[in-house]
């Protein structure tokens, strides 16, 4: 695609200061989906100079494939002119072509090594939630609580995941990543002491609400942080990761509480060792590097206005600021407003929402069939749970071919691909969830053998996985204005229902009994199979017929 050409200017009009004159900024963008040559896009800018009026300045940034800050093309041109000597030029500061700070631009080696760092914090996160299920009943022993408060530290810590993105999200606008993750992820470590010395269940619940709330950051910022790590077109693999980690992180939680309850016979070594391993996970955490493009290049314009004394090297967000109105709108009331208006949102998130609540709901599950059926003690039960990592391998060795389909669909579609196109690893995967719940439930029956039951997980772990790196790249591919609003939407909803889940599903079980209470799950899993295959078939007519959707 060639560098448009006699384009109109679009002047507007703006004071850099309060005792600045009035200067005149013209400004131009356009998108180019290929390799433009050089001299076409420096002819493009002699072009422009020539439709400005006689005796006017003008000095110009170009980015090349930048970060998206207000918009999502590909290039971004800017001329910034003045009618006066006295009004100050603006030089946007930006990326150069391969510019080596820029973290596209980082060896492959040290992005992924970015990249699993990032994974683990998810998998700290999302551990810290489960991990206490491999003693649950430790605090009705200590304060003679009933099961249902006991079961609320593993809801309320969940539920902090569902309110913790409304303030990280837009913290990590205003400071970028690592001072977001540094200051949260150090408080929930913290968190954990409280809980580990508690003299009353009121104090253990409370602590573990806050300690969701800031281990809520990882949750909602890695994402982001893979984004800044790796372009649209390679950041496939990288999804995959993030993935996982916040489904392998709960099924790590049991495997590792339980052998703790049974080599100490205590619950609060469980969070003893959730503190260890936090602060582990923090220590990593000081040592990551910003990774957020407008926080560095805010870096590089500063050190340009110290070494040159030239206050006029600015980034587009110091000129333009986002007011915090503005902020407030995206991260409380958009995500809202886009659950009610767009119905692939609803239906996606639901989806995702619904897998993640029945993860959940195995933690309480298992128990019930492995402990109270086959009489395993809680380091036996938590070792179950080995079943769900094997599929979470297995998805992780299989996403790479789903990655490799996407591809070939952006070469055969002239350079970008449909975000229908991601779907396909969904539809692959969404009946290995139901078909899980149904072995699950109807071999764990006592004379079945354990085998059955725990083989169930296979399946689940891997149907989990695949069903959410391909929702999550569809919403993102579908929202990519508002990238950060259905995230949210997506977040607020996934954790709702897991903090929701745990809280009946022990009755459900003993009330129903094993194999019905798993085959009600399953059918609700079964029922929302065709959500995939729909928006496949008709989602670019409700996407032209949308407001937010790409």
């Amino acid at each position: 695609m060639s560098v448009p050409t006699n384009k109109p200017i679009d002047e507007e009009k703006g004071r850099r200061s309060s005792n600045a004159s009035i200067a005149t900024t013209v400004t131009d963008s356009y998108t180019i989906n290929e390799p433009t040559p050089l001299q076409e896009v420096t002819s493009y800018h002699e072009q422009i100079r020539e439709q400005l009026p006689p005796g006017v300045l003008t000095t110009k940034t170009l980015s090349i494939h930048p970060y998206p800050i207000k918009t999502s093309e590909h290039e971004i041109t800017r001329i910034t002119t003045h009618h006066s000597e006295k009004a100050p030029l603006v030089h946007y500061v930006n990326w150069d072509v391969n510019d080596p700070e820029c973290p596209y631009n980082w060896s492959k080696t040290y992005r992924w090594v970015c990249t699993m760092a990032v994974a683990s914090l998810v998998v700290s996160a999302a551990f810290g939630s489960s991990v206490i299920t491999g003693r649950l009943n430790g605090v009705m022993e200590d304060f003679g609580c009933s099961e249902e408060v006991a079961i609320l530290q593993v809801s309320l810590m969940v539920f902090g995941f569902m309110i913790g993105p409304l303030l990280w999200s837009p913290l990590s606008e205003l400071f970028g990543r690592k001072p977001v993750y540094v200051v949260a992820l150090f408080i929930y470590a913290i968190f954990n002491i409280p809980c580990a010395v508690a003299t009353n269940i009121e104090t253990v619940l409370v602590c573990r609400f806050f300690a969701g709330f800031f281990a809520s950051c990882s949750l909602t910022l890695a994402g982001g942080s893979i984004a800044d790590l790796w372009p649209t077109e390679h950041r496939g693999n990288a999804i995959a990761y993030f993935a996982a980690a916040p489904y392998a992180g709960p099924v790590l939680g049991p495997i590792v509480g339980g052998w703790i309850s049974v080599g100490t016979q205590s619950w609060r070594w469980i969070y003893w060792v959730n503190f260890i391993f936090s602060s582990l996970i923090w220590i990593i955490v000081c040592v990551l590097p910003e990774t957020y493009h407008p926080t560095l290049l805010a870096k590089r314009a500063k050190r340009m206005r110290l070494e040159t004394g030239d206050p006029s090297y600015v980034t587009v967000e110091e000129e333009f600021p986002v007011p915090l109105s503005e902020l407030v709108q995206v991260n409380l009331v958009r995500p809202f407003v886009m659950l009610a208006t767009e119905p692939i949102l609803l239906l996606m998130s639901l989806y995702v929402a619904i897998i993640y609540a029945l993860l959940y709901a195995f933690f309480f599950a298992y128990p019930i069939v492995f402990g109270e059926v086959h009489h395993f003690n809680d380091g036996e039960i938590g070792l179950t749970f080995i079943g769900i990592l094997i599929g979470t391998c297995f998805a992780l060795m299989v996403t790479p071919y789903f990655e490799r389909m996407y591809l070939k669909a952006v070469v055969a579609k002239g350079g970008k691909a449909d975000p229908e196109d991601r779907l396909p690893g969904m539809m692959f995967a969404a009946p290995f969830v139901p078909i899980s719940l149904f072995i699950f439930g109807w071999t764990s029956f006592p004379w079945c053998h354990w085998i059955g039951p725990a083989i169930s997980g296979i399946p689940f772990g891997f149907g989990m996985v695949i069903v959410y790196y391909s929702a999550n790249n569809y919403i993102i591919d579908c929202f990519s204005r508002y990238v950060t609003s259905a995230l949210a939407a997506k977040t607020l909803i996934r954790s709702g229902s897991g903090a929701a889940f745990p809280l009946f599903i022990v009755q459900m079980y003993h009330g129903l009994n094993n194999q019905w209470a798993s085959t009600l799950l399953a059918f609700i899993a079964l029922a929302i199979v065709p959500i995939p295959f729909v928006f496949y078939k008709y989602g670019a007519r409700i996407r032209a017929s949308s407001k937010s959707a790409a």
